[in-house]
This record gives structure tokens, sequence and C-alpha cells, in this order.
């Protein structure tokens, strides 16, 4: 608090930080860091899906630019799947409600393993 009265708070999301207690730093820096290794693995995926359609590998062209898509794609949702992932963890801890459920996991395992077998069939393929 400052000396004129309490400071307004302008973070944001609002419809994060107006509701409940400011939790312990030590757990929303940790909700952070989460955030920020969601944010590396999309661009992770952005990498390996212009690597993959820009190098020349031994893949048949068909499966190659369809991984190929599907990681950019991934890489793409994989950032906003973060923020909302954290916004809502951020919002429970302020509230003192359990954790929600994480999200995106099964978009990003699933879309992964499918990648992984279109690569697969193009090495085949080849």
């Amino acid at each position: 608090m400052s000396p004129d009265g309490p400071v307004p708070d302008r973070r944001f999301p609002r419809w994060v930080y107006r509701v409940g207690t400011e939790p312990d730093a030590r757990f929303s820096l940790a909700n952070e860091r989460t955030f920020l290794a969601w944010a590396r693995t999309g661009l992770a995926l952005l990498a390996a899906g212009v690597a993959l359609e820009a190098l020349d590998l031994p893949i048949a062209p068909g499966p190659r630019l369809t991984a190929s898509v599907l990681l950019v794609g991934l890489g793409t949702v994989a950032p906003t799947l973060a923020w909302w992932g954290w916004a809502r963890a951020e919002r429970a801890m302020r509230r003192g409600d359990p954790l929600p459920a994480p999200l995106g996991f099964g978009v990003l395992v699933a879309g992964m393993g499918v990648a992984g077998l279109l690569v697969l069939l193009g090495l085949l393929l080849a």
C-alpha cells in the first residue's frame, strides 16, 4: 500500500487478477514457468514442422507435408493452450480452489503421435 492509499491493480488479464487473494509468489512463479515451458514447446513444434518440409529428407512428399502442417498447427495452438492453462491455474490459486485439470495434453500427445506415424509412413513409402 502506498502512503496515498491502495494502488490500483492494472495487471492483465483482469478476469484473473481481480478475484481472490494474492497467492504465495512461489506458486505463481511455478505456474509461469509451466506457461513458458509450453511456449517453448510451441516454438519447437513450429521449428520441427518447418524443418521437416524445408530439409531434403528421404520421406515421401504427401505424408511429409501433412506431418509438417500438423506440427506447425500444434506449434500455433500450444501457446494459446499455455495461456489458458496459466490463467485457469492462477485464478484457482487466487480463489483457493483445487487446481484445474491440465488442458491440451491430449491434443498435444495425439497430434505428435499422428505426426510421428505420418513420418514413419513417409519413410516406409520413400
